[in-house]
Formats: structure tokens, sequence, C-alpha cells
């Protein structure tokens, strides 16, 4: 029985370990892989399909630009013909030095960068600072001011068109630059917007430790909220400074056409008893080709700081 049990014991230690024959290497185990591990990764890899789908969607999206700068280059009586024309005509330098002179584009176009970069800076700056605050400092009545705040977004804008104006004209801004400015310098959107990437974005012990070594608070806002609240911020001016730029509906009412923006400097090419729809599509060319600029300069700049944000969370 002792012999037995001795003998078994190499046995048994063998095959426990993998191995074969007691005192030798056995053949090693073969581990199955699953078929799907082996095509995980095929999901991550372009394919016909896929660019398929992105021509489609980048030629849907390039198509009003294309169809502004083709009636761009055509004449109004060209454009009222059918079919219209598909293709780039011979009039489009005088068509945009017509446009430019008619619309004062030069002044709109500097109006315009001036309201929209202010408005994206001041929107940027107090919401990010109005979002931490609401975010991770403790204070009364905080959750009454962030209804009441959210609850701003619920009110259409025109309701708030004639209190507004009274107030400019009392103030004499009227057909000033400032009365387009204040109004929207900050939104309640944008301190929600903030508010939610921080809470989540920006540990409470890193201000807790900020604290510890005697940082004041502004100096907590500069060193630690704005470098964590970057790719948030770049987001948040992307989207302000588009909407500053086409904003409508308040430049029209408290400017004119002596000190306009590009969208009131717009409407003067429109009237008349035949509207020229070439001239206008030229104005309309002319005050989208700074956004386009825009883009094209920043916007690797600010998909890498979203992307890096993104990698960091």
């Amino acid at each position: 029985m002792t012999t037995t049990a001795v003998a078994g014991e190499p046995r048994a230690a063998g095959r426990r370990n993998g191995t074969g024959a007691p005192g030798g290497p056995g053949r090693p185990r073969r581990v199955r892989r699953s078929g799907r591990a082996g095509t995980a990764g095929r999901h991550l890899h372009d394919g016909r399909i896929t660019y398929a789908v992105l021509i489609v969607f980048t030629a849907g999206s390039l198509f009003p630009l294309l169809w502004t700068a083709i009636a761009a280059s055509r004449t109004n009586s060209r454009l009222a013909e059918t079919p219209p024309p598909f293709w780039f005509g011979g009039r489009l330098l005088q068509n945009l030095e017509t446009a430019w002179t008619d619309a004062n584009m030069g002044l709109a176009l500097l109006n315009t960068t001036i309201v929209a970069g202010t408005i994206t800076i001041g929107t940027v700056l107090f919401s990010t600072v109005a979002g931490f605050a609401f975010a991770k400092l403790r204070f009364r009545l905080k959750n009454v001011l962030l209804v009441l705040t959210i609850a701003t977004m619920m009110v259409p804008p025109q309701l708030s068109v004639v209190p507004l104006f009274m107030t400019v004209a009392e103030l004499e801004w009227t057909n000033q630059l400032q009365a387009v400015i204040l109004p929207t310098l900050v939104s309640a959107f944008g301190v929600f917007f903030m508010r939610q990437y921080l809470t989540e974005a920006l540990p409470t012990e890193l201000i807790e430790a900020a604290r510890v070594d005697g940082a004041s608070s502004l100096r907590i806002v500069w060193h630690v909220v704005f470098p964590v609240a970057r790719p948030a911020m770049a987001v948040l001016a992307m989207l302000t400074f588009v909407q500053a730029w086409n904003d409508f509906f308040w430049p029209i009412i408290a400017l004119t056409q002596d000190n306009p923006t590009v969208q009131v400097a717009l409407t003067g090419l429109g009237r008349g008893y035949i509207p020229d729809q070439s001239v206008i599509m030229a104005g309309a060319l002319l005050g989208t080709l700074p956004l386009l600029l825009a883009f094209t300069v920043f916007g690797k700049q600010i998909v890498g700081g979203i992307m890096n944000g993104a990698i960091k969370g």
C-alpha cells in the first residue's frame, strides 16, 4: 500500500503540471482560441462600405457650399432658367465685387469678427467659472440657482426682445456693437455644459490638495480648473463662435446698415423689385469663407484637444 501511494505521487503531480510521464516533460496543452478573438480587430479596419458612406455624407455636406459658389458665378437670368446650372460660370469675381461694395462687407466682416470673438471669449470664461462653482463649490441655494439657470433655456428669445430693446435704447446703445455683445456674453447652455463636464472630469481631491498647498480660489481656477476643462472649453468655443457669427434675429433689431454684422449686411442685398440672387449668393459666400478659414486653421487643434481630453478621461 505504501509503495503504491509513493509511486503514484509523481504521476499525479505530472498530470497536474500538464506533463506526461514522471520526470520528463510532456506535450504542452493546446489553448483553443475563440473565433471571435480573431475577428475582433476586423471592425477597426476600414473597408469599401465605410468609404462609400463617408463619400456620400461628405458630398451631401459640401453640396450647399458648392451650389452657393456656382450660383455666385452666374447671372440672375441664368439662375431662373430650367434646368439650373450645375457648373461654374464666369461672373464670380464681378458678383463678389458687387456684393462687397453694395453690402459694405468689409465693415460687416470686421464687426462680426469683433462680436463673435468677444462673445466666444466671454462665454467660455464665464461659463467655465460658473460651471466650476455649480460642480464643486458649496454655497447656499446652489441647486435653486442651477434650476433657474437651466429654466432660462426654455424661454423663447422672442419674448425678451421688447424689454431688451428698451434697455438698449435707454442706455443709448442703439446701432452699437455692445448692444449685440453684452446680452449674449454668457449663456445658460454654456454654464450647464461646463458644469456637467467638470463634475466628472475634475477630481475633488485635486481641489482639496491645491487648497492645502495654500492656493487661492483664483489660482485654483487658473492652474487647476482651466487645464482640466480645456477640451470642453474648445468645444464650447467652437459652438459659440459659429452661433454668434450666424446670429441674425437680435442684430437685425439692434443694428442698421450703417454699422452692420455680416447677417445684417446680407439683408441689404435682397432689396429691390427683382432681387439679384447671384449677388446674394456671392455675399453669402463672402460671409461663409471666414468660418471655413477658421476651421481649416484651428480645426486640428480643436479636435486634438477634444481627443486629448477623451484619452485622459
